[in-house]
């Protein structure tokens, strides 16, 4: 929070950070009264043209009243320069965060206590072992068990923890934005406990706090004196009726302005400068939430323990490269015998046949990334997928304790304000269990079922869109092979294969980011139809469907190619054909290249593209809200640095509800790729670990620059996310088992080894992988030119020569391959599978020392309050007066109070809401959200 302006070297006030620092609090304050921090700004248009400007202006006049009824102090402001902007300020006083963090029973830390008021006779008898706080600043070092000691082995372990700190040091945030020792005891907030809570720190409310505190009152207060219209409150509901614009919390200055926290953040977060160094997870929790603060320490978390996969893939893929001269293989097809051989065409009319040398090039390339490390590689990222989310249950389990968020449990949700507008003419009501309050009931048959039937039915037309899309590709990679043989220069005679391959990914890209933002529009507008009544629904229903779409669209290709391409091409004599079209065959040097080409551009054009146009979109969208300030003007100077910080928050890009979906979706994607195909691109974590550092950065200098400050959220995870990465690591045990067993050439090279080798190498392993065929056999519906055919071509597969009795069918090779290769996929599955179930069990979701510190830090409050109360009853403590609580639910309401409104320009009430009256329809808060209380038997 900016306390005040910052002063300079020569003890003369710095202008502008002063300018700044009045604008983010009210203006009209009485003398000797103290600052008054705008925490919220409600926006709107002043249109008497408009039809509803009446009806608006009544509804906004009701609604002021009630937040000034609660207690809110409120400041208008006009943009002026004839713009027809208005804007509210407003300022929760302490006493309305005190009372709504009591109502929200939110955890605050606690205040230091001295030794001699805790030093005390225990109540429980003389003979108890005496409590003793180590730690009396309210903060936690203290380790479990370390009145356990092994002599040698402890010494060992508390060197090496020093150590470790020491190398740790470097890598720590600055001390201002980043506090080690910052996690206190802390204890459900209550005002008869005053004595726990230090009130007088100007910062005992984070920012975070006060933003949720002040979300939860706009989002309940009414704009309407009909108490028959039920669904009449909320900001939400007023900004879909267009009575506002926007609501947003206010930033605590510029990116510029000295002292404030934005600036701290920008400095030490967002630069790429400290891309090395740890996130200062408390600070951003602090200024924007739990939600946002969570997303970023998974992200850290997630590009953290990208770097060991990363490291033993560039292990893996140099091996290959310091290793692919003395492969054999690459030996006879390159410089050997086997280079001359002749191959059958690969490709109906157009293609000849050709030297088996052309593949030379995709062969070595091959290797690089398919040789004896492979299987090594994908038990390795097997294993890692289960760690990394293991381990994350448990950095997280540390991470929801440490913000109080651990086992949180959030509230009953109210209907969402598009589901009510959907149902605006229905009938039919029911009462809601939870609230009691009548909602309108959506007809099943008539709209409900429709609309479920309409959404998942276009779902299912894209899933097909997107496999078609799939089939183009292929039509457009064989037109290309035609095309290609045709043409006589040499050098694309030697590349037409990667030429193939790197075009055809290329497309495919571009058609997949195309699908992508088309359908998420779509996503959208189906979600809606099929009326879901909470916000969360809404998100988890959205969720699944632009992840399933997503997760078609990217990797179909590649699992055509991993698995089914070139499997069913059949044999010389007769192809297998799909409505005329013979089946696409691997290029020259196998399918795992082409496997390989296409990951490695979806994978790194994605990651470009969506990072290009993530952090450039909101500078598109900040466009729309500078149109409304078009004739905003300072009076005095008309310069930037002096705008007020409620105009300068307007001009960004709303956060939205959707804002951290997208970045969990993008990161979720990538996470499929490094799991689900890594074996086949070994280099994936190593790009993805580039991306991330950058990744995180810039989202966070996004967030900072480009956007209002999102309104802070509280969750006890990340959600369905999870789960859907759980999935992720099942389908990778079972992808890449069938990779290797069919994609790569490990199993075919492992049987030569053992059963046709004559000294165990892999001399004579090419031939072993060539069939035999003669061309006056060839499928006449393939129109290929025999003039200058030779006696005998190969092509590759495990079949009977044309001089034996069972031509062209399986032999025996042929079996005992797909034998080892059904075995292997048995062995690798349940071994990893086995392996995975072990390390599962051996890694708790919460470390012992956590459930250990939550027991102790349980334990240490509720000492606290009791010697405390202890000392108050021996007169040694004064406690304050009246300061026991009243009945102040917000769930409860008086009809009948009305407020009056000030006209003046500044509106100022400081009633606590409190009221009387008995009945079992009672309210404590003007104007709240309605809730029948009814009786045992039910009757209101």
């Amino acid at each position: 929070m900016l306390e005040g302006a910052e002063l300079l070297n020569n003890g003369e006030l710095n202008k502008q950070g002063l300018e700044m620092t009045e604008s983010i609090y009210f203006t009209d304050v009485e003398k000797g009264e103290e600052n008054k921090l705008v925490d919220f700004v409600l926006v709107w248009e002043e249109k008497p043209s408009d039809p509803q400007w009446s009806v608006n202006k009544t509804k906004r006049e009701i609604f002021l009243q009630n937040l000034e009824a609660e207690g809110l102090e409120l400041e208008s402001e006009e943009c002026g320069g004839g713009n027809a902007l208005r804007f509210i300020k407003i300022h929760a006083p302490m006493e309305v965060l005190r009372r709504y963090a009591e109502i929200l029973k939110i955890r605050m830390p606690i205040k230091k206590f001295s030794a001699d008021m805790l030093h005390s006779e225990s109540a429980e008898g003389a003979e108890m072992l005496e409590f003793k706080l180590t730690q009396l600043d309210g903060t936690t070092k203290e380790q479990v068990g370390s009145m356990i000691r092994i002599p040698l082995f402890s010494d060992v372990h508390d060197e090496l923890k020093s150590w470790f700190e020491k190398f740790q040091e470097p890598f720590y945030p600055s001390e201002a934005i980043f506090n080690r020792s910052n996690s206190q005891f802390t204890a459900v907030y209550s005002r008869d406990k005053d004595y726990l809570f230090n009130h007088n720190d100007s910062k005992f409310f984070s920012p975070a706090t006060r933003s949720g505190i002040l979300e939860f009152l706009l989002k309940r207060k009414r704009f309407s004196e009909d108490p028959e219209d039920d669904f009449a409150f909320g900001i939400s509901k007023l900004i879909s009726d267009g009575a506002y614009l926007a609501f947003y919390p206010l930033h605590d200055g510029g990116i510029h302005t000295e002292g404030s926290q934005r600036k701290l953040l920008y400095d030490e977060w967002a630069s790429l400068k400290k891309f090395w160094k740890y996130q200062p997870l408390d600070a951003v929790r602090d200024y924007y939430g739990v939600k946002m603060g969570l997303y970023f320490a998974w992200l850290g978390y997630y590009t953290f323990m990208l770097i060991p996969p990363s490291i033993v893939g560039i292990f893996c893929f140099l091996y290959g490269v310091l290793t692919y001269s003395t492969d054999i293989p690459i030996k006879e097809i390159c410089d050997g015998a086997m280079g001359n051989t002749t191959m059958c065409p690969i490709c109906d009319e157009f293609c000849d046949f050709w030297s088996l040398r052309d593949s030379c090039k995709m062969t070595q390339a091959k290797y690089f990334f398919d040789n004896g490390t492979t299987v090594f590689f994908a038990v390795f990222m097997s294993l890692w997928a289960v760690i990394f989310l293991e381990f994350w249950k448990r950095y997280s389990a540390e991470i929801t304790h440490r913000w109080d968020v651990f086992g949180y449990d959030p509230e009953e949700e109210h209907p969402r304000p598009e589901y009510l507008v959907e149902l605006r003419d229905v009938e039919e009501r029911t009462i809601n269990f939870i609230t009691q309050t009548s909602e309108p009931k959506p007809p099943f048959w008539k709209m409900k079922l429709p609309g479920i039937l309409i959404s998942w039915t276009s779902v299912m037309m894209f899933v097909m869109l997107a496999l078609i899309t799939v089939i183009a590709i292929i039509l457009y990679r064989m037109s290309m092979v035609a095309a290609l043989a045709a043409v006589n220069d040499s050098t694309i005679k030697s590349n037409w294969s990667l030429f193939i391959s790197m075009t055809g990914a290329a497309i495919n890209l571009v058609l997949i980011l195309i699908f992508n933002y088309i359908y998420e529009f779509l996503a959208i507008w189906l979600t809606e139809k099929e009326l879901h009544r909470t916000q969360t629904g809404f998100d988890n229903a959205l969720t699944l469907k632009i992840y399933l779409f997503q997760f078609v669209n990217y990797y179909a290709s590649i699992f055509y190619i991993a698995f089914v391409k070139g499997q069913f091409v059949g044999t010389p004599n007769e192809y297998t054909r799909f409505m005329s079209w013979r089946q696409e065959e691997c290029s020259p040097g196998g399918c795992f290249i082409e496997l390989c080409i296409q990951l490695a551009i979806i994978f790194m054009g994605k990651q470009f593209m969506l990072s290009v146009m993530e952090y450039y979109m909101p500078l598109m969208w900040k466009v729309f809200n500078l149109v409304k300030l078009a004739g905003w003007k300072n009076e005095e100077t008309g310069k930037e640095e002096v705008t007020p910080q409620y105009i300068k928050d307007f001009k960004l890009v709303e956060w939205g509800h959707q804002g951290l979906f997208y970045e969990y979706l993008e990161m979720v994607l990538q996470y499929g790729f490094i799991t689900i195909f890594v074996c086949a691109f070994p280099l994936a974590p190593f790009f993805a670990f580039c991306n991330n550092v950058l990744e995180l950065r810039l989202d966070a200098k996004k967030i900072l620059v480009q956007h209002r400050r999102p309104i802070a959220q509280k969750v006890q995870s990340i959600g369905v996310w999870m789960d859907i990465m759980e999935t992720l690591g099942r389908i990778s045990i079972i992808t890449n088992a069938f990779i290797i067993a069919l994609t790569s050439e490990f199993i075919p090279k492992a049987v030569y080894r053992g059963f046709y080798s004559q000294d165990g190498s892999l001399t004579g392993y090419v031939n072993y992988t060539l069939s035999y065929f003669d061309p006056m056999d060839i499928d006449r519906t393939s129109h290929v030119n025999l003039t200058l055919a030779p006696e005998l071509c190969r092509y590759p597969d495990y079949k009977f020569a044309p001089w034996e009795a069972d031509k062209y069918t399986n032999n025996a090779q042929f079996w005992h391959i797909w034998f080892a290769r059904l075995l292997f996929v048995v062995i690798f599955e349940n071994l990893v599978a086995c392996t995975i179930m072990a390390m599962r069990l051996a890694i708790p979701d919460i470390s012992s020392n956590l459930k250990y510190r939550i027991r102790r830090e349980a334990y240490i409050t509720k000492e606290i309050i009791i010697r405390t109360e202890r000392l108050k009853k021996d007169g040694k403590v004064r406690g304050k007066s009246g300061s026991a609580p009243v009945l102040n639910s917000p769930d409860l309401r008086t009809e009948g109070e009305t407020s009056q409104t000030n006209s003046t320009q500044r509106r100022n009430a400081g009633a606590d809401g409190v009221s009387g009256g008995g009945g079992l329809e009672r309210s404590s808060s003007t104007g709240d959200v309605q809730l029948i209380l009814k009786d045992e038997e039910g009757q209101a």
